[in-house]
């Protein structure tokens, strides 16, 4: 069973930045495919960013050039470096793991 724990939400202001880090423990985080999803109140669930096991990324379009997704296999962790935050980019940030495991979340609000 893997288990994903999400860290590094808050509140910022516009245009600032924060990293969220999901450390994974219980499988073989090497393998696995890593992405980030966010969901905002009202709103469904939607793709930010993905990292596969090779390193390749894709980004939604809301985020690109602001946002960037990597791992360190070495700590189990993948990361989201997320840049000149906008206030539409305010929801819950979900950790998943092999299309298939989930993050409890980490809340990002972005207002002044």
């Amino acid at each position: 069973q893997v288990q994903l724990v999400e860290s590094g939400g808050g509140l910022v202001q516009p245009g600032g930045s924060l990293r969220l880090s999901c450390a994974a423990s219980g499988g073989i985080f090497s393998i696995y495919a890593m992405a980030w999803y966010r969901q905002a109140p009202g709103k469904q669930r939607e793709l930010v960013a993905a990292i596969t096991s090779g390193g390749s990324t894709n980004y939604g379009g809301s985020v690109k050039g602001r946002f960037t997704i990597s791992r360190d296999n070495a700590k189990n962790t993948v990361y989201l470096q997320m840049n000149n935050l906008k206030a539409e980019d305010t929801a819950v940030y979900y950790c998943n793991a092999a299309q298939w495991y989930w993050g409890q979340g980490t809340q990002v609000t972005v207002s002044s």
